[in-house]
């Protein structure tokens, strides 16, 4: 049995500087036995931040396209933010979904 995280974060002074304005952030797995790398945009071309153990989850808090890559979940040219400049390919997460399950990021 799966148990999908949920968190919250307050996002509002990233998005239009109101206080108070608390939105849903999801996290999905990462498809299982792959580290997966973190880069600093949303593309191969980008340099590895870090690498993702086995086994983590990731929040999504917008998606961008960007490098196609073939993964677990399919072929896709959509990235996802998980971080301050740090992208993965949504090819490796498992969102359930072959489109976007988040805002574009802007």
């Amino acid at each position: 049995m799966s148990v999908e995280h949920v968190e919250e974060r307050d996002q509002s002074a990233e998005k239009d500087g109101t206080e108070g304005v608390t939105t849903a952030v999801r996290s999905y797995p990462v498809a299982p036995g792959v580290r997966l790398n973190v880069r600093s945009g949303p593309g191969t071309a980008y340099g590895i931040v870090r690498t993702l153990a086995e086994g983590a989850y990731v929040p999504i808090y917008c998606q961008t396209p960007g490098t196609t890559v073939a993964g677990p979940y399919g072929t896709s040219n959509i990235w996802d933010n998980i971080g301050n400049g740090e992208f993965v390919s949504d090819a490796y997460v498992k969102t359930g979904s072959d489109g976007y399950v988040a805002s574009r990021c802007g």
